[in-house]
């Protein structure tokens, strides 16, 4: 029989921690359910310790997460193993991930901690976490550029401690595929208790390697853990994707001989889902989960899919959940429907209230775009739960005038902490019209790094779903807005933007 491979999904704890990731409470428990349904076996929600809001997620997944395991991340000490454990309460299952930085470099200039002292505290926080849960991960940070015989003697220490799992962690992608799985193997063979824990690998793509990385460390090192998120999400250049990681596997059986627990159909969903509540667009050459995965624009390749599906896709398109988009819904549709609509697409509103606005905001579309897509609900509903959480700003209306030869013009009603305020600008196209209209009576000051515009469906009838990254005082967030007229949708996802600013909750991120 193969071996299974566990996946372990960060996409709310270390994918959050791309600049301007960030989720709300029931973005994340919206996350959570689908990765839920997609079967994964590890959810890692959040890290406890990090800031209240984090704390709240983590329990309200753990409190309707059945199926997976609910993961809290902790630093090596007391204090943050003991609110993970307060987080995880709730759960069916649950684990506690705690780690320590391992390397030189990282043990002098961050920790400012002796190797004796790094062991130590990495000893002692396990057999802490031992307390509260039998199912314990400990993560040397930075393990591909620490020393492997003061690796060795840590890791020993941990699963003589009660370490259950043991993450071999390429915090900066440094890691080469054939370097980093002989480094692991030659852990797991150096270690007297190695057998005694399942070891996992967490690659960061840095150098493009990620994917490579881990399954080197699965068929070299022998890991039978991969570590991933939804997309590649993650800091910097990202982390190992899901996508990717549970593909290859299948795809290549013959090679890897493992078996995943995961429901692809499941993957091109969850991918939708994260994209369009993070703001972060899949590229269309992405794959697996991008646009174009699947097409072929060439005739040969068209000519060869005609005749045998095979000779150009080694794998079925509906197997990772691509279908064509299904017109469910339209402006005669009545509230049941609507709402019968939110089960299957899995969204679980929390009250009739919130069902009912939502389904306004659904009608509102409905009269104005004469096809609604799956894609187009989701989108109501994500803005409708930003609606709900008491914005200080709010979109209201938008006029704008753009003229060839003469400077665009706009005119934006917002509220401000519940009072409308009207405010004028002009700019050089008429988006820049807009955000100097707001930013005239805001004047947040600060910088935009990116706007991005994207079709939400296809067609000229297509909503826009627009991303504004904005940067203040070493704060980067994204604010996104959907809207069949992309000013308008662009006048929102700025709005979206101001109010993460304008909120004090400050996060802290430790990076794996």
């Amino acid at each position: 029989m193969a071996d299974k491979l566990i996946i372990f999904d960060t996409t709310l704890r270390d994918g959050e921690q791309s600049p301007g990731a960030s989720m709300t409470k029931d973005e994340k428990v919206r996350i959570a359910r689908q990765l839920e349904r997609l079967k994964v076996d590890v959810i890692e929600a959040g890290f406890a310790a990090a800031s209240p809001g984090d704390f709240e997620s983590i329990r309200a997944i753990a409190s309707v997460i059945k199926d997976s395991t609910v993961c809290s991340l902790s630093r090596a000490n007391d204090r943050d193993i003991a609110r993970a454990a307060e987080a995880l309460a709730p759960a069916s299952r649950k684990r506690i991930h705690t780690f320590i930085a391992t390397s030189p470099l990282h043990m002098e200039k961050k920790l400012r901690m002796s190797p004796d002292q790094v062991y130590e505290q990495a000893r002692l926080a396990v057999r802490y976490a031992r307390q509260f849960t039998d199912d314990i991960e400990f993560s040397p940070e930075d393990g591909s550029r620490s020393d492997i015989d003061f690796l060795c003697r840590v890791l020993e220490a941990v699963i003589d401690e009660g370490a259950t799992t043991i993450n071999f962690a390429d915090t900066v992608g440094y890691g080469v595929p054939e370097l980093y799985g002989t480094m692991l193997r030659t852990l797991r063979e150096r270690i007297p208790n190695s057998d005694k824990a399942i070891w996992s690998v967490h690659c960061h793509n840095d150098l493009g390697m990620a994917v490579a990385n881990s399954l080197a460390g699965v068929m070299i090192g022998g890991a039978r853990q991969v570590e991933c998120t939804i997309n590649g999400l993650g800091e910097r250049a990202g982390n190992t994707a899901l996508e990717e990681i549970v593909m290859a596997v299948k795809t290549r059986k013959d090679y890897f001989n493992l078996d995943v627990g995961i429901d692809t159909s499941q993957i091109v969903p969850a991918s939708k889902l994260v994209s369009q509540i993070t703001g972060f667009a899949v590229q269309p050459n992405k794959a697996v989960v991008g646009a174009n995965a699947f097409a072929h624009a060439s005739g040969i390749h068209q000519d060869g899919v005609l005749k045998a599906r095979d000779t150009y896709e080694i794998m079925r398109a509906e197997d990772v959940g691509w279908t064509a988009n299904k017109i469910v819904l339209g402006k005669l549709s009545g509230r049941n429907a609507f709402k019968q609509r939110l089960e299957e697409l899995g969204i679980e509103l929390e009250s009739e209230a919130e069902v009912n606005a939502a389904f306004a905001r659904f009608k509102e579309l409905a009269d104005r775009k004469a096809e609604i897509f799956d894609e187009d609900i989701i989108a109501v509903v994500t803005e409708e739960e930003h609606a709900h959480g008491n914005e200080f700003f709010r979109f209201v209306s938008l006029k704008q005038q753009s003229e060839t030869g003469e400077k665009p013009q706009a005119t934006v009603v917002f509220s401000m902490d519940g009072k409308e305020v009207a405010a004028e600008g002009e700019g050089n196209g008429p988006v820049d019209a807009t955000v100097a209209a707001i930013e005239a009576r805001v004047g947040s000051g600060a910088e935009l790094l990116l706007f991005s515009v994207n079709a939400i469906t296809t067609g000229t009838q297509s909503q826009g779903e627009v991303t504004m990254r904005l940067s203040k005082s070493g704060r980067i967030v994204n604010g996104v807005g959907a809207d069949p007229d992309i000013i308008v949708a662009a006048a929102k996802a700025y709005l979206s933007a101001l109010n993460k600013l304008h909120s004090k909750v400050e996060r802290l991120n430790p990076q794996l």
